[in-house]
C-alpha cells in the first residue's frame, strides 16, 4: 500500500481540496497524511498581492517541502501556480473543473437594479486581484476598487461588516465550502464577459517528477480534457511571463471557445479577444501576436 503525505495551506479551501484528494487517494487504497504549512501569502496579509515580491505566493513553501521530501504531494489551485514550475517538480493531474466563474457578492444595502450587474453607482468593490480589478473598470469606471485579503470566509466577512460594498471572489471557492450567501445579493459573472484567470476552478497534483508510482496512481483521477485546455490558458500566461497577478483572464470553455482578456496595467485599457478553437498548437501563440498588434495599434 502506497502512503502519501500531501502538502496543504491551513485555510479552509485548501484543506476542502486537501480532504478531498485525501479520501480519493484512500478510495484507491493509499494510506494518506496531512502535513500543514504556511506560505508567505499566508504570513503577509496586511498588503495586497502588488506589493509582495515575486511569484508562487501560496505554493512557494510547499513546493520547497516537496523537494526536501518532506511531503510527496501538492494539492493546489491551479491558478495559483507559476507557469514553469520548480525542476524536479511535476503536476501529475488535474481535477474535474468547478464552476470557473467569479462572483460578485454585494451588501443589500448597495444593490441597484438599473445598474450593470445590480450594483450601486460608485460603490466600493474589494479585491486584490489586478485582473478583477482590470476587467471591474473596463465596464464599471465609476466603482472604487480598495484591496482585499484573507481567505474566503474572511473577505465575505468584511464584507458583511460594511467595509466594502460588493466583493469578487472565485464561485468554485464559494461552491466547495457550501458557504451560505442568502443575505447578500449573488451576481455570477459571466465567464465569456468578466473572464476567469487561467485555470481557475481547477485543482493541480504536484509531485517530485521522479515519483513515477504515485504518478501512475494519480493517472486515476486526472481529467485530460480539462488538462487540455487549462494547458491552453495557462500557455498564454507563461508567453506574457506572468504570474498571478498579471492583469490577464484566459478562458476556453467545452465548447473550445476560447476567451481572452487583458489589461495595460490595472487602469489601463482592457483589450478582449475570442475565438473558436479547432488546434491547440500554436494557439497561444497566435493569441499573443493579437494582444500585440492590440496593444501596438489600440
Amino acid at each position: 500500500m502506497k502512503h502519501v503525505i500531501i502538502g496543504s495551506r491551513g485555510s479552509d479551501l485548501a484543506l476542502w481540496q486537501a480532504y478531498f484528494v485525501k479520501s480519493e487517494l484512500e478510495r484507491l487504497g493509499c494510506s494518506v497524511d496531512l502535513n500543514i504549512i504556511k506560505t508567505q501569502g499566508d504570513k503577509v496579509q496586511h498588503l495586497g498581492f502588488d506589493k509582495l515580491e515575486g511569484k508562487g505566493f501560496f505554493t512557494k513553501e510547499i513546493e520547497d517541502a516537496l523537494l526536501s521530501k518532506i511531503v510527496d504531494l501538492a494539492v493546489h489551485s491551479h491558478k495559483d501556480l507559476e507557469t514553469n514550475p520548480p525542476a524536479g517538480l511535476t503536476i501529475s493531474c488535474v481535477s474535474e473543473r468547478a464552476n470557473p466563474a467569479d462572483i460578485l457578492l454585494i451588501n443589500k444595502n448597495a444593490v441597484d437594479t438599473s445598474a450593470k450587474w445590480n450594483l450601486k453607482h460608485r460603490a466600493i468593490v474589494g479585491t486584490s486581484s489586478a485582473r478583477r480589478k482590470s476587467q471591474m473598470l473596463k465596464y464599471r469606471a465609476d466603482v472604487e476598487i480598495n484591496d482585499l485579503r484573507g481567505n474566503v470566509p474572511t473577505r465575505i466577512n468584511k464584507l458583511r461588516q460594511g467595509n466594502y460594498d460588493a466583493i469578487l471572489l472565485a464561485k468554485a471557492g464559494i461552491d466547495r465550502l457550501e458557504i451560505d450567501l442568502s443575505e447578500f445579493e449573488e451576481i455570477v459573472m459571466d465567464p465569456t464577459e468578466f473572464v476567469p484567470a487561467p485555470a481557475q476552478g481547477v485543482l493541480g497534483l504536484q509531485i517530485r517528477s521522479e515519483d513515477l508510482e504515485l504518478h501512475e496512481i494519480l493517472q486515476n483521477l486526472n481529467f485530460p480534457e480539462v488538462q487540455k485546455r487549462i494547458g491552453l490558458e495557462r500557455k498564454v500566461l507563461n508567453l506574457l511571463d506572468g504570474g498571478c497577478q498579471l492583469p490577464l483572464g484566459v478562458y476556453c470553455n467545452e465548447a473550445n471557445e476560447l476567451y481572452v482578456s487583458f489589461a495595460e496595467g490595472v487602469n489601463g485599457v482592457c483589450h478582449s479577444l475570442n475565438y473558436s478553437v479547432t488546434e491547440f498548437d500554436g494557439m497561444a501563440e497566435k493569441v499573443i501576436e493579437d494582444l500585440k498588434q492590440k496593444i501596438v495599434v489600440g
